[in-house]
C-alpha cells in the first residue's frame, strides 16, 4: 500500500506562517531613554509616581534578597531544585514524545490494515454483484446509491464504535451523482479535508490524514485519521470510500502517561530537594558553626571551641581551627602579659626614680644657688645641671603619663570650656619663646564663643604640644591659630610656615622619641613624648588629632573634639588642608590662566563689523564646604613634597600614608 501524501499527526508542529512581530521597544538604538524620562536604579524611565511604586513593590522583596545573598544553603538547594526542574522537564518531554509517537504508529499500522480489508471487500462485493441492464439512467444512479449504503452499513457494521465509514461520489457535474453514506452520525463536508478528497480523485493509490471527526450530533469532534481511496461500485461508476479512525483510546493513555510522569517528577524534585538539603545541611552546619566561634573570638572569648565529631574534612577543619585559637589565645596571653610587665615596668622605674631624683634635685638646687661663687665653668656645669634636671623631670611625667595610657587607667574630667580661654593661656606661655625665635603668634576666630564639652587641662596640653612646636618648626615666620565650631564639632587649628613635612614622615610623626631630624637640637628641651600623649588625650575625648604639610611650605595641625561628650564626630569645621597652600595656589593660578587664555583666543575684529555677542553670566564660585571630606576616618593624608627646581618652596608630587591610631590614620603629620 502506497501513501501519496501525510498529513502531520496531532501535537506535531505545522508549517509555520511566521509569527507577527511584538511591538516594538521604546528608546533609540542607542539605548538611552526618552527624553525628560528620568531613571530607576534599573534604567526604567518614569517619575516620582513610578518610582514610590517601584520602591513600595521593591520594599517586601528586600528582606527576601537578602537572606538569598546571606543563605549558602537556600541558594544551594534552590539551584538543585531548580536543575532537577529542567531535568524532568526535559526527561518528561523525551518520554512523552516517545510514548505519543509509538502510540501513533501502532495506530497507523493496525488502520492502515483494516482500511484496507475494507477497500478489498468493497471491490469484491461490486465485482460479484450482477448489474441490472437496459435500466434508465436514473434508475441506475438510485440504484448505485443504494448499493453504497449497504456497503457502508455491513463495513461499519464490523467496526464497533471503533471506526467510522463514508462513502462519497466524485464531484462531477451529475447531481444523481452526488450521494453521500456516512456511520456514526459523522459529518463528511467537516470530517473529510479538501485536499484528501483531492488526492483521492486524483490517484489510484491509498491516501490519509490527521485530522479532526465532527458529528451531525451534539457530540464533541475529536481527531482521528482518515484513509481514503478510489473504487468502482457494482454498476461502474467510481466513488470514493474513507476510513475513520478515532484516536480517543490514545489521547486518554497520552493523558495518563503525562499524569504519571508529572506525578512522578513532582516527587522526584521534591525528594531531591529534601536530599539536597540534608546533604548541604552537613556541610553548612560547621561552617556556620565557625563563623559564630570566630565572632565570639573576635569580641575577645578566646575560650570558644568548636566541637569535632569524626574523621572527615570537616573535622580536619574543626581540629584545624581549634588549633588556630589555641595557639592565638596563647599568643595574646603572652602579648597581654608583656604588655603589663612593660608597664610595670615603666610604672615602677617612674616612681623608683622619684626619691633618687628628688635627692639630686636638691643638691642641684644648693650647688645651683652657690654658682655665684664657683670658677666660670663650674658655674655653667651647675646651670647644665639644673637643666637637664627639669627635662628629666618632665620625661618622668610623660613617662607616668603614658603608662596610665597604656593601662587604660587614664580619666576624662570633661566639663564645659571655652577654647578661647585654653588658647590665650598657651600663647601667654609661649611668648617668651616666640619672642627669641622671632615669630608672631596670631589668632583667627576668637570672635564668637567655642565651647565643649573637655578636659582643660587635656586640650591646654595638646594645644602647647602643637604652639610650641610650630614656634620652634617656623623658622621665624608666623605661627596662625585658628579656632571654628560648626554643628556638634569645635577644631583649633596650629598653621606654621617653616620646614614642613616631607613625603614618608607622616607615618612616623606620632611614634614615641621620634625625631623628623635627629641631628636637630632641641631648643625647648621637649622628651620625643608630647605628640604621643597628645593624640591619646584627643582620643580619650573622642576627637581627633591630624597634620597636613608640605615640604617647605610649613604644616597644619588640626585638633577636633566634638561638642558634647560621648557623641561621634562626622567632620570638622576647619578644613585639614589650609587655602594657602602651595597645590591651592597652583590651582587657582591655573584656573585664572586658563580664563584669561580663553579671552585671548576671541580673533581680533574691527569695531565696524564686530557684532555685539551677550555676555554670559558669570557663575558664582561655590563656597568651600566647612565639613572637611579628608576629616572623615579611614581617608589618607596627603603630604605635599618639595621638587628640586621649586626655588621658592611651591612644589609638586603628593605621598599619602596614614599615622598611627584611628585619630591621625587618615592624615600625614610631621615628627616633633
Amino acid at each position: 500500500m502506497s501513501k501519496g501524501s501525510t498529513a502531520p499527526r496531532p501535537g506535531d508542529p505545522g508549517t509555520g506562517t511566521g509569527r507577527a512581530a511584538g511591538p516594538r521597544r521604546g528608546g533609540s538604538r542607542s539605548g538611552r531613554p526618552p527624553r525628560g524620562g528620568r531613571l530607576f536604579r534599573d534604567g526604567a524611565p518614569g517619575g516620582p509616581v513610578l518610582r514610590l511604586f517601584a520602591r513600595w513593590v521593591r520594599r517586601p522583596l528586600l528582606p527576601a534578597v537578602r537572606l538569598w545573598r546571606r543563605n549558602i544553603q537556600l541558594r544551594i538547594v534552590a539551584g538543585t531544585l531548580l536543575m532537577s526542574l529542567g531535568v524532568v522537564l526535559l526527561l518528561g518531554l523525551v518520554v512523552i514524545g516517545q510514548v505519543r509517537n509509538g502510540l501513533l504508529d501502532a495506530k497507523e499500522q493496525a488502520a492502515q490494515s483494516q482500511a484496507a480489508g475494507g477497500f478489498s471487500a468493497a471491490q469484491d462485493k461490486a465485482a460479484t454483484t450482477p448489474s441490472a441492464p437496459g435500466q434508465q439512467d436514473g434508475g441506475r444512479a438510485g440504484a448505485s446509491v443504494n448499493w453504497r449504503s449497504t456497503l457502508v452499513e455491513q463495513l461499519a457494521s464490523g467496526g464497533q464504535s471503533a471506526f467510522n465509514v463514508v462513502a462519497l461520489s466524485l464531484d462531477t457535474d451529475d447531481a444523481a451523482s452526488r450521494g453521500v453514506r456516512a456511520s456514526g452520525e459523522v459529518d463528511p463536508a467537516k470530517s473529510i479535508p479538501a485536499d484528501l478528497r483531492h488526492q483521492v480523485a486524483q490517484g489510484a493509490d491509498t491516501f490519509q490524514k490527521f485530522t479532526s471527526i465532527h458529528y451531525t450530533s451534539e457530540k464533541a469532534s475529536e481527531a482521528g485519521l482518515v484513509i481514503g481511496k478510489r473504487l468502482n461500485d457494482a454498476e461502474g461508476d467510481q466513488y470514493e470510500l474513507y476510513y475513520l479512525f478515532p484516536l480517543t483510546q490514545e489521547e486518554d493513555s497520552l493523558t495518563l502517561v503525562k499524569g504519571t510522569l508529572a506525578t512522578a517528577g513532582l516527587f522526584v524534585v521534591v525528594l531531591l530537594g529534601a536530599i539536597a538539603w540534608l546533604m548541604v545541611r552537613q556541610v553548612v552546619t560547621p561552617v556556620r558553626m565557625a563563623a559564630g566561634i570566630a565572632e565570639r573570638l573576635s569580641a575577645g572569648r578566646l575560650q570558644e571551641r568548636m566541637k569535632v565529631t569524626g574523621e572527615d574534612d570537616i573535622a580536619r577543619l574543626g581540629e584545624a581551627f581549634n588549633k588556630m585559637a589555641q595557639n592565638l589565645q596563647l599568643k595574646i596571653q603572652q602579648l597581654e602579659e608583656l604588655s603589663r610587665m612593660q608597664r610595670r615596668f615603666v610604672s615602677d622605674v617612674s616612681h623608683e626614680l622619684r626619691t633618687p631624683l628628688t635627692t639630686v634635685r636638691m643638691a642641684a638646687d644648693v650647688i645651683h644657688e652657690a654658682r655665684v661663687d664657683f670658677d666660670p665653668v663650674t658655674a655653667r656645669s651647675a646651670e647644665l645641671l639644673g637643666d637637664q634636671l627639669d627635662r628629666f623631670e618632665s620625661l618622668l611625667s610623660d613617662l607616668l603619663e603614658i603608662s596610665r595610657f597604656d593601662a587604660g587607667a587614664a580619666a576624662l574630667e570633661a566639663e564645659p570650656i571655652d577654647l578661647r580661654q585654653v588658647v590665650r593661656r598657651v600663647i601667654g606661655g609661649a611668648e617668651p619663646l616666640a619672642e627669641r625665635k622671632g615669630t608672631r603668634i596670631v589668632v583667627v576666630g576668637d570672635e564668637q564663643p567655642v565651647v565643649a564639652e573637655a578636659d582643660a587641662r587635656r586640650v591646654e596640653r595638646v594645644l602647647r604640644n602643637l604652639v610650641v612646636n610650630a614656634v620652634e618648626h617656623g623658622e621665624g615666620r608666623d605661627v596662625v591659630v585658628k579656632l571654628a565650631a560648626a554643628g556638634g564639632a569645635v577644631a583649633v587649628a596650629v598653621r606654621d610656615y617653616g620646614v614642613g613635612l616631607k613625603p614618608g614622615e607622616a607615618t612616623r610623626v606620632f611614634n614615641r622619641f621620634w625625631r623628623a631630624d635627629p641631628a636637630r637640637a632641641r631648643t625647648t628641651g621637649g622628651t620625643g613624648l608630647g605628640l604621643s600623649i597628645a593624640v591619646e588625650d584627643a582620643r580619650l575625648h573622642g576627637g581627633w588629632l591630624q597634620a597636613w604639610g608640605e615640604a617647605g611650605g610649613g604644616s597644619q595641625f588640626r585638633l577636633t573634639l566634638p561638642r558634647t561628650a560621648d557623641e561621634p564626630l562626622r567632620g570638622s569645621p576647619i578644613p585639614l588642608e589650609p587655602e594657602d597652600s602651595r597645590r591651592n595656589r597652583e590651582q587657582a593660578a591655573a584656573g585664572r590662566a586658563q580664563e584669561g587664555t580663553r579671552l585671548t583666543s576671541v580673533p581680533a575684529q574691527s569695531a565696524g563689523d564686530r557684532p555685539q555677542l551677550p555676555v554670559p553670566p558669570r557663575l558664582p564660585v561655590p563656597p568651600r564646604a566647612t565639613v572637611d571630606p579628608t576629616a572623615l576616618p579611614g581617608s589618607g593624608a596627603r603630604v605635599v613634597a618639595r621638587t628640586a627646581a621649586d626655588g621658592d618652596g611651591g612644589g609638586a608630587g603628593t605621598a599619602t600614608a596614614g599615622a598611627n591610631g584611628n585619630a591621625e590614620r587618615e592624615d600625614g603629620t610631621r615628627g616633633r
